[in-house]
């Protein structure tokens, strides 16, 4: 081999290692690397605003740590508890609650862990030793065997020994049932995690951890039950209206002038001189030669599902996964309208405190606005197709995110839009 072979590659060695640092960065910004340079459009995720994006917190628990739903219930352990320890306070069977919930009775809880009840708790409560029927067998031996005539000083005797009668089992109140809707319960099936299951319920997972007293880990377990949150916390308060401005006082009655009076009124030009008179040819005499154009009456109305909120130039196209909707360029103040007729489900704020508005079309249809400001709709309204909802938000460059939502799932908003 030459000396400039060999030199050839070398070079072509050096410019390989010096481009795998770029390649680094570049596979670990694929997600984040904006590569058109348009800055955030469409990041801020809207699937929480979607579904009401607070969570309300757990209901407090009773005297015995449990939490009652119309259909089932749910019992929280305190500090240092084990499962036999919850089993015991609430009167079930330690081997059947821990089977239910995927542990071993001697396992020990986290404060706040939720166990759910395999049956309804029982309305008393006794312990072992004070249960009806239940005997202490090794002590009434003993007892025996020293009491036996045997070993009495009086052989013959007899003694007796007075039973105490056994302690009434405590009763409990009945426990109170929660109002409104219950919490949905998810068994753990093997491979989830606490992420997977609040992206599927599409709840915050700091929310089903406080939820469920999971550790700072979110760990979770195959075969536990968690209980998955519930939505509908209020919308923010939508800014009190500005003052009115403070009407003149009107007039004291004396200075009160009838028709006519007060100041002269101005003589009209015309009054003083004759307008010239001019001769007008009317307007079909004056325009001829002109060309006639037909315009055809508009033979029915559009046929696209949904209206464009807004009128302008589409800077971001959807993708699932990395744009939940379009991005729509607009003029600061424009005209936020709303794609088609139905109720505001909720109006909340992204993670910058950009207020954000969902309306629901039907039982599963939704329509989302983001980056928007001067709401003029409550939650509740009902809304009509282009009627305003808001305006678009001041900034270095001024868009509408809009997005369609079908359940859970976002769509791609063009085909309802042409």
């Amino acid at each position: 081999m030459t000396v400039t072979s060999r030199m050839t590659r070398r070079s072509r060695g050096a410019r390989l290692l010096a481009g795998l640092p770029l390649l680094a960065v570049l596979a670990a910004c694929e997600d984040g690397l904006d590569y058109d340079l348009r800055g955030t459009f469409g990041g801020n995720s809207t699937a929480a605003a979607a579904q009401a994006a607070t969570t309300v917190t757990r209901p407090a628990t009773d005297n015995r740590g449990l939490i009652t739903y119309p259909t089932y219930q749910v019992a929280v352990a305190n500090r240092g508890d084990k499962v036999s320890d919850v089993a015991a306070r609430i009167g079930l069977p330690a081997e059947e609650v821990a089977r239910f919930n995927g542990v071993q009775p001697g396992d020990r809880l986290r404060e706040g862990e939720v166990l759910v009840l395999p049956r309804r708790a029982p309305d008393t409560v006794a312990s072992a030793a004070s249960t009806p029927g239940s005997v202490d067998i090794e002590a009434l031996a003993g007892s025996a065997i020293e009491n036996s005539p045997a070993s009495s000083p009086n052989p013959g005797s007899v003694t007796t020994t007075e039973l105490q009668p056994a302690p009434k089992p405590q009763v409990i109140q009945p426990a109170q049932v929660q109002d409104g809707p219950e919490p949905l319960r998810h068994k753990v099936k093997r491979g989830e995690t606490a992420y997977t299951v609040s992206r599927l319920y599409q709840v915050p997972v700091k929310s089903l951890a406080e939820w469920n007293g999971l550790g700072s880990d979110f760990a979770i377990r195959e075969g536990q039950y968690l209980l998955i949150p519930l939505k509908g916390a209020p919308a923010p308060a939508a800014a009190a209206p500005s003052a009115a401005p403070v009407a003149a006082a009107a007039p004291a009655a004396s200075a009160i002038t009838a028709p006519g009076e007060g100041s002269p009124t101005p003589v009209p030009p015309s009054a003083s001189a004759p307008l010239p008179d001019e001769k007008v040819a009317p307007a079909a005499e004056a325009q001829t030669g002109l060309p006639t154009v037909d315009v055809p009456e508009p033979t029915r109305a559009s046929a696209a599902a949904m209206s464009y909120p807004v009128s302008g130039k589409i800077l971001r196209t959807y993708k699932k996964g990395k744009n939940e909707g379009i991005d729509i360029a607009a003029d600061a103040g424009a005209p936020v309208k709303a794609a088609e007729g139905g109720t505001v489900a909720a109006i909340t704020a992204d993670a910058n405190k950009v207020p954000i508005i969902v309306v629901r079309h039907d039982s599963k249809l939704l329509t989302v606005y983001a980056n928007v400001d001067q709401i003029t709709v409550n939650k509740g309204d009902k809304v009509k197709r282009g009627q305003k909802i808001a305006q678009v938000r001041d900034g270095s460059t001024p868009y509408l995110h809009f997005e369609v939502r079908d359940g859970f799932e976002s769509v791609d908003p063009l085909p309802y839009l042409q």
